[in-house]
C-alpha cells in the first residue's frame, strides 16, 4: 500500500506563496536539497494540483538550460523520469503528465494508495492538500519553514480544513535556518 506524503515550503507566518504569488523566497541549500531528494527517492509518483503543476512543468523539463544550481541539476532528471499525476478540472492532458484526475480526486487518490508500490509525493499547494487532509488521505506531512515573513498570500492550509492532531516524528534545522518538521497521522 502506498503512503501519501505532503512536502511543502512555508514562511514562518504560514504562507506558501507571497501576496502577489511570489515563490522566490525558498532557499535550497545542501541539507534541504538532500532532504527533498530523499523524499523523492521514496516516491513512485509525484502528485500536483494545477497551480503547482504549471510552475513545475514550466521549469523542470529544461532546468539544466536555465540553472546550474546543484539541486536543480540533480532533481531535473528525477522529475522527468518519475510518473506525474495532476489534479485539475481544466487541464485536458499534458505530455509530461502520466495521469490527469479531473473529478473526485479523493476517490482516485484513495484507489492509488491501495495499490502496491512506492509512495506518492504531493508537492506544494494548499487546495489539494486541504482536500486530501479532509479525507484522511495524507499519511506524512513534511513542512519546511523558511526564515521569512511574507505578510500574506496563500495559506499553508486553506479555510475549510478540519482540525487534525498530528504526531511529531522529526524536527531538524537545515542550512539557511530552514526548520523541517515531519508529522504523521496518529
Amino acid at each position: 500500500m502506498h503512503k501519501l506524503i505532503y512536502w511543502v515550503h512555508t514562511s514562518i507566518d504560514g504562507h506558501i506563496e507571497g501576496p502577489k504569488g511570489e515563490f522566490d523566497w525558498p532557499v535550497m541549500g545542501e541539507e534541504l536539497s538532500a532532504y527533498s531528494e530523499a523524499l523523492c527517492a521514496r516516491a513512485g509518483a509525484f502528485l500536483y494540483g494545477r497551480n503547482v503543476w504549471d510552475m513545475m512543468v514550466s521549469y523542470w523539463p529544461a532546468a539544466e538550460t536555465i540553472s546550474d544550481h546543484p539541486h536543480d541539476l540533480k532533481f531535473a532528471p528525477v522529475w522527468r523520469r518519475t510518473p506525474k499525476i495532476v489534479v485539475s478540472t481544466t487541464l485536458e492532458s499534458d505530455a509530461w503528465a502520466a495521469e490527469v484526475i479531473r473529478t473526485d480526486p479523493a476517490e482516485r487518490i484513495a484507489e492509488l494508495k491501495r495499490q502496491a508500490g512506492a509512495d506518492i509525493l504531493l508537492t506544494g499547494g494548499s487546495g489539494l492538500a486541504g482536500t486530501l487532509t479532509r479525507h484522511g488521505l495524507i499519511d506524512e506531512y513534511h513542512i519546511a519553514v523558511h526564515p521569512v515573513v511574507l505578510g500574506g498570500g496563500r495559506p499553508l492550509f486553506q479555510n475549510g480544513t478540519d482540525r487534525l492532531g498530528l504526531r511529531l516524528v522529526e524536527s531538524r534545522v537545515c542550512d539557511e535556518g530552514v526548520v523541517v518538521t515531519r508529522y504523521d497521522r496518529p
